[in-house]
């Protein structure tokens, strides 16, 4: 079974910023992906300064280049458990052991079951306004159940309009204030002709016409396999670390909110954060090693010494 310093588990770009700066910190690192990034369905990238636009795929593979530059390693696989010390267990039975753990796996997206939506999620269906507002700038936008998300789009559109499936909108005026149209009732589906969404429709028959619609999934952290160990999230320090001992985590596995700039700065910041840990620990080593053999000298020269 390998022994690595470091386990990075997963390669988006917090894991992949983690990974080059352990690197370069000389650390044997590993890094164990599922090749199922959040960002899979995105054509492109936003708001990552001098790559801006590029396809997350790119992005993702100029980074494990950089890495593996370095010396560090990478597997696919699903990690199913950790076990304290740490031996990490892949899906397919494969084993390795770390001295310490990065987890940067992200979140998945859970969606509202709405006809139609899950199909055109990265496209022109869409959570984030800082990663594709732009894209989208004085077009029509659609904005399901969400206030904050339709106050906020009106900085790149006009023309937005509110669906609710409730009469009790609590920032109604707020809403109408800034010209943002309400639509009351329950959305049945997405129109979409030539591969592109036209509009949103209603149960009662209506059909709004849309080019984009925004909405605030729930986002579900891939924690599971921390779980057993006790993990706690609401007890992740700043710099990443959890609450067992060891363990890091990095990106929107702990930081929900996080883009795609800020997960790569808090996998950097995990990285050194781990790198000063085991330095300390081998620094600790050392000194008890050094210890050891000094008693073990006093012990022999007094038992050679003559009497």
């Amino acid at each position: 079974m390998n022994t690595y310093d470091v386990v990075v588990i997963g390669a988006g770009v917090a894991g992949l910023n983690a990974a080059l700066v352990l690197t370069r910190a000389r650390r044997s690192v590993l890094v164990v992906d599922s090749g199922q990034p959040r960002n899979k369905p995105a054509a492109h990238s936003h708001g990552f300064l001098t790559r801006d636009g590029i396809p997350p795929s790119e992005l993702n593979e100029l980074g494990r280049k950089e890495v593996e530059s370095y010396g560090g390693e990478f597997i696919e696989g699903e990690v199913t458990a950790i076990a304290r010390g740490f031996t990490v267990d892949l899906a397919d039975g494969t084993q390795v052991k770390a001295r310490r753990v990065l987890v940067a796996t992200g979140l998945r997206d859970e969606l509202p079951e709405i006809p139609g939506l899950a199909e055109r999620w990265g496209k022109d269906a869409i959570a984030c306004p800082y990663c594709h507002g732009y894209e989208f700038a004085d077009r029509p936008i659609g904005v399901l159940f969400d206030t904050h998300h339709a106050l906020l789009l009106r900085q790149w559109s006009s023309d937005i309009v509110f669906f609710t499936q409730s009469q009790d909108v609590p920032e109604r005026a707020k809403l109408e204030s800034r010209g943002i149209r309400i639509v009351e009732g329950t959305v049945s589906g997405l129109l979409v002709e030539d591969d592109r969404l036209r509009g949103i429709e209603l149960t009662d028959g209506r059909c709004v016409p849309r080019e984009a619609v925004f909405l605030k999934p729930n986002f579900v952290p891939r924690d599971d396999f921390l779980k057993p160990l006790g993990y706690d999230p609401a007890l992740t320090g700043p710099a990443g670390k959890t609450n067992v001992d060891g363990i890091w985590v990095a990106g929107n596995v702990g930081n929900m909110m996080a883009n795609l700039i800020a997960s790569a700065a808090e996998g950097s910041t995990a990285a050194a954060m781990i790198n000063f840990d085991l330095v300390q620990a081998d620094t600790d080593n050392a000194v008890m090693f050094s210890h050891a053999a000094e008693r073990e000298a006093h012990v022999m020269r007094h038992r050679h010494s003559p009497v």
